[in-house]
């Protein structure tokens, strides 16, 4: 999986890009709200998380992402960081009706990019910092 450090307020884990690596931080958050008596956080918690480790993880297929995970006074702050310098990009919101979506076979997995809207809905505060000598870290601020 890669190196983590765990505190008591803060996870840190560096792993590959892979499918996997979203469901093992889940697990990892899971964890650290638990010690936090923070489990009213963790649905939309984990769709953060899910959104902003398949990104980074599509940006930088087998390469390493980093995630960090912390405590703030009223908050928790999830960062994801990759080597691409590609920064992201939220589409409009607009309003669909499933007759909007092709649901075909084919074109399924084709109905994405809804990620960072739903980053933006959840989250208290996101954003981008950008890393040298490249890569970025895109981070979401969760109050509780």
């Amino acid at each position: 999986m890669g190196s983590q450090t765990v505190t008591p307020s803060e996870l840190d884990m560096t792993c590959i890009a892979a499918g996997t690596v979203a469901a093992e931080v889940r697990r990892r958050i899971e964890l650290r709200l638990a010690d936090w008596r923070l489990p009213h956080i963790a649905a939309d918690t984990f769709v953060i998380a899910d959104e902003l480790i398949v990104n980074a993880c599509t940006e930088t297929p087998e390469g390493e992402i980093r995630v960090w995970f912390t405590r703030q006074p009223g908050a928790v702050l999830l960062a994801v960081w990759d080597s691409s310098d590609a920064m992201p990009q939220a589409r409009p919101v607009v309003e669909l009706e499933p007759e909007d979506l092709d649901l075909s076979p084919q074109n399924f997995d084709n109905n994405g990019g809804w990620g960072l809207p739903l980053v933006l809905a959840l989250a208290s505060e996101c954003g981008t910092t950008r890393t040298r000598p490249h890569g970025k870290w895109v981070w979401a601020r969760i109050t509780y």
